[in-house]
């Protein structure tokens, strides 16, 4: 294919025609001169004349010298075919100094076939593939730069002590068996409680080697908690537990809202994958409800699964798709049924009955990545693995996992070429299995053994290729490579948990002699019940009445009597000592019998007039008073 030769234009002056236009010009400056326009080839040269002026300008300025000439003209496909040429003598001239020389070491070979070298080399792919000469434009890569990428990619390669996501997202997971796929090489244990770990959600935020919670919270009362799961962004963590009000919590534990619309208790709820204040609830009411942290106090749409009669029932498990266009949940009847998202919602899109056993619970429904493919677990047993594309019949069904508890877990590998669920004890097994099954051939590939429980929650985190297990005896166990793992549990163990250092802030000047002084003695810190027992004996702080006077002491005098008459009768010589505590009657009747034989007061002053005390004679029957009689006119 020939092709045209690139030629580059010149910049020249056209002095000769001015000269010629110069007599012409001249004899038109008399007079008014002609109207109309300009010819087009007068303003053509008035451009190329301040285009000329411009450029000696620049010339001046800059000090080019060759600056207006005329460039070579360069044909690329004579370029290229000398530069194969070059390229291939070269070569040869490389190859025959190899051969008649010894072998010397790799730096003085280096320099020889650099100093043979006129141009670059040929790559090895061009002496082997002729035919694909043609499709080469320019010299090839010199061989230096070669090296400098092979190094950077080896160094690269090199760095596996540097977590990132690119390495996890790498193609050596594609020629490693299914078996060294899951993570299991290390595991970390955590114990939350005694009581069955139901609910799990994980965050990438770490934490130290003590593997303690951040904080410990009872949102729900003493209601069971049934799910967890942290939003897109995880800043919120929806709780839904067995009251009839969903709650979302902030990052520090703090309640942001709750919900209010359910009248039965919760079963599930998830977030939506893509709208961020979007999250749906199921209840044993009947209806799936979808929410906006915008609007917690009314629902946004509600769905009404039926069974095949036409009655309500139960959702037991909720989810969205991974594209977040289809709702899909499980009833107690044993069907699963699902909405688009986009549209109204009544009628399903695509519904399946009998897919479990009857009256019995469907605990997990799970997506895979890709959303071709969904897993359910149920109560019955099994976990079936169904086509989406063919909606109908499970691909497969795995049988003998017996299942104890009502949210047993199921779930797809970040790559969906494994699916795996947990297995409770039944009667005289000792050890919970985490089993792992392929997604193409259904066989088995691998279990852990896990604990001496059951297993009940299992997440496998795509980012940091870790995965989580809740158990029924209260141990949270997470399981990582070292390799193919990042950050999370990777991160624990490397932290060490830090002794925080007591500050101590003295708030007054401290006495070195604190009983020199009295005004500076300090008490010394005592408990509540000595306290007590040292204000009970201080008659002040314990408010004592007076005890009785035995002597005459602190401005009381015992001997004239405790009151002011008693003291001045006593002073006057009137009467002897009194004492307070004799009955005053007794005292009385003391002297009765000298009063009537020695009277001293009233009786010398009637015995002249009345030498016979007159008393008044009471009447034997005393009864009310006679009525006054009314007045007679």
């Amino acid at each position: 294919m020939h092709k045209k030769p690139i030629s580059f234009g010149k910049i020249s002056l056209k002095a000769s025609k001015t000269d010629e236009n110069k007599d012409k010009n001249e004899a038109n400056t008399s007079g008014f001169g002609t109207f109309g326009r300009t010819p087009i080839q007068e303003h053509k040269e008035i451009e190329e004349i301040a285009e000329d002026l411009e450029n000696q300008h620049v010339q001046q300025v800059m000090g080019i010298k060759n600056f207006g000439k005329k460039a070579k003209n360069f044909d690329l496909v004579e370029l290229v075919e000398q530069a194969k040429v070059n390229a291939q003598e070269a070569n040869k001239r490389r190859l025959e100094a190899e051969a008649s020389k010894p072998k010397e070491p790799e730096i003085k070979k280096d320099e020889q076939s650099d100093d043979d070298l006129i141009g670059p080399p040929l790559p090895p792919g061009m002496s082997q593939n002729d035919n694909d000469d043609d499709d080469l434009i320019g010299p090839p890569i010199p061989p230096d730069l070669m090296n400098k990428d092979d190094k950077r990619k080896s160094k690269r390669d090199g760095d596996g002590d540097e977590d990132s996501y690119d390495e996890l997202s790498g193609s050596d997971d594609e020629d490693l068996p299914l078996e060294k796929r899951i993570p299991n090489s290390h595991e970390v244990e955590m114990l939350h409680g005694t009581k069955a770990v139901v609910a799990l959600a994980a965050d990438p935020s770490g934490m130290d080697s003590g593997m303690r919670s951040f904080r410990t919270l009872q949102p729900c009362e003493n209601h069971p908690i049934k799910a967890l799961q942290y939003s897109n962004t995880g800043d919120s963590i929806l709780v839904v537990s067995g009251a009839a009000q969903a709650k979302v919590l902030d990052r520090d534990g703090f309640e942001v809202l709750e919900t209010k619309g359910h009248t039965a208790a919760l079963n599930s709820g998830c977030w939506h994958p893509h709208i961020r204040e979007e999250f749906m609830t199921c209840s044993q009411d009947g209806t799936l409800r979808l929410w906006l942290t915008e609007n917690p106090k009314q629902h946004k749409a509600v769905i009404k699964p039926r069974q095949q009669g036409g009655l309500k029932t139960n959702p037991t498990a909720c989810t969205f798709s991974r594209d977040g266009n289809t709702v899909a949940c499980a009833c107690y009847d044993g069907s699963i049924q699902m909405w688009d998202h986009r549209k109204n919602f009544v009628n399903t899109t695509a519904c399946v009955r009998d897919c479990h056993q009857k009256q019995s619970e469907i605990s997990s429904i799970s997506y895979s990545y890709l959303g071709s493919y969904l897993a359910s677990r149920g109560n019955d047993d099994t976990l079936k693995i169904w086509d989406l594309r063919n909606f109908r019949k499970p691909v497969n069904v795995f049988g003998d996992l017996f299942s104890r508890y009502e949210q047993t877990d199921c779930a797809f590998s970040p790559d969906d070429s494994l699916v795996f669920t947990g297995e409770s004890l039944k009667k005289g097994q000792d050890i919970g299995r985490l089993i792992f099954y392929n997604t193409k051939t259904f066989e088995q590939v691998s279990h852990i053994d896990v604990t001496k429980s059951h297993v009940i929650k299992a997440i496998w985190h795509a980012k940091l290729n870790q995965i989580f297990v809740g158990c029924g005896n209260g141990v949270v166990k997470c399981y990582f490579d070292q390799k193919r793992s990042l950050r999370g549990a990777k991160l624990c163990i490397v932290k060490t948990h830090r002794k925080k250092h007591s500050v101590e802030v003295v708030s007054a000047q401290q006495i070195i002699t604190p009983h020199a002084l009295p005004l500076f003695r300090q008490e010394k810190l005592r408990t509540s019940k000595k306290k007590m027992e040292k204000d009970r004996l201080d008659p002040v702080k314990s408010h004592r009445p007076d005890l009785p006077i035995t002597s005459g002491q602190g401005g009381r005098v015992a001997a004239s009597g405790s009151t002011l008459s008693s003291f001045v009768i006593r002073n006057l010589g009137l009467s002897k000592r009194v004492d307070d505590e004799q009955d005053p009657r007794e005292a009385i009747l003391k002297y009765a019998k000298e009063a009537e034989e020695n009277p001293f007061w009233v009786a010398p002053a009637y015995k002249k007039t009345q030498p016979q005390p007159i008393f008044q004679a009471g009447n034997e029957e005393e009864g009310p008073s006679d009525p006054k009689k009314p007045k007679t006119s």
